[in-house]
């Protein structure tokens, strides 16, 4: 590929898919463009999974799609609006079981660049269903095995609580939903991928590196200290960038609708934090994302 046809900043992961962009999807998809920004819509059912393909393959160059079960939507569970769309602020969704042989159909399409979101969600789940999210975890990194495919993995710790409350015999073991992930994962030492937004401790993000995993991070840290340190511990080579859109909105466009154009405001914060150069980190995360995805 010619160096004129190359992006300056990739969202590696974008949700463009869901009902939050109805009215505008194609402006928004342009508006990346003018940017030089490529994304990758990602999938987190059946029917979020089968339009981040439409798009991908209506859109053309620049534009990719992940396919895959979201952890949360393995059981009936709480949503806002954003995501498949209904009246009000939220509604429960129905659980889903993984059927290896529709994902595997819409893996198999050249535009699908990995497998996911899917992984371990102990915030926002009942902790009886940590087995359910399991074993829909283990199918698609058989999946993902299958098909020579990387995975995009999403993993979220239950929150701090009361340890001396009573707790189901399902729930996980531990708190940790990164240390469960990680000790899944490394019984399959072949599979690679991404940890989406990742928001996991330094120690967390060694774990998965040292599987071979890349982290991305998205637009909170623009406006939060948090994970200064796991940036700068993390080298170069195994970051990436993404919006996370339509949530989780950068400064300087707070109070906004987020969207793949804004992804450049992560990748200048990721510069500082690392005391690089923008032209540097650039090039660097849009490297990682051909190296990872096979772009």
């Amino acid at each position: 590929m010619p160096d004129e046809a190359l992006p300056e900043f990739i969202d590696i992961h974008s949700h463009v898919n869901f009902e939050a962009f109805s009215l505008d999807r194609d402006a928004v998809i342009s508006r990346a463009r003018e940017q030089k920004t490529w994304m990758i819509n990602v999938g987190t059912q059946k029917e979020t999974s089968t339009f981040a393909l439409e798009i991908a393959k209506k859109s053309g160059d620049g534009v990719y799609a992940i396919v895959g079960l979201h952890p949360i939507h393995t059981s009936a569970s709480y949503h806002d609006k954003e995501e498949l769309g209904v009246e009000g602020k939220a509604f429960t969704s129905r659980g889903e079981t993984f059927d290896y042989n529709f994902y595997k159909k819409l893996a198999s399409d050249p535009k699908v660049v990995a497998i996911g979101e899917c992984g371990l969600d102990y915030f926002r789940a009942d902790p009886a269903t940590a087995q359910i999210q399991k074993e829909a975890f283990i199918a698609q990194i058989a999946l993902a095995k299958e098909l020579g495919k990387p995975l995009m993995l999403h993993i979220r710790n239950a929150p701090q609580k009361d340890i001396s409350a009573p707790q189901s015999t399902d729930a996980p073991k531990s708190a940790s939903a990164y240390k469960d992930a990680y000790d899944i994962l490394k019984e399959y030492p072949e599979v690679k991928g991404n940890v989406h937004f990742f928001a996991g401790t330094t120690d967390e993000a060694k774990m998965f590196l040292s599987l071979g995993f890349t982290l991305s991070f998205t637009g909170v840290i623009t406006f939060t200290h948090d994970y200064d340190e796991v940036i700068k511990n993390t080298p170069l080579d195994m970051i990436m960038s993404e919006t996370d859109c339509p949530y989780i909105t950068p400064v300087p466009y707070r109070g906004k609708r987020n969207e793949p154009a804004y992804v450049q405001e992560v990748v200048k914060r990721i510069a500082e934090i690392k005391g690089e150069s923008l032209e540097t980190v650039k090039k660097a995360l849009v490297s990682n994302t051909f190296r990872v995805f096979k772009l």
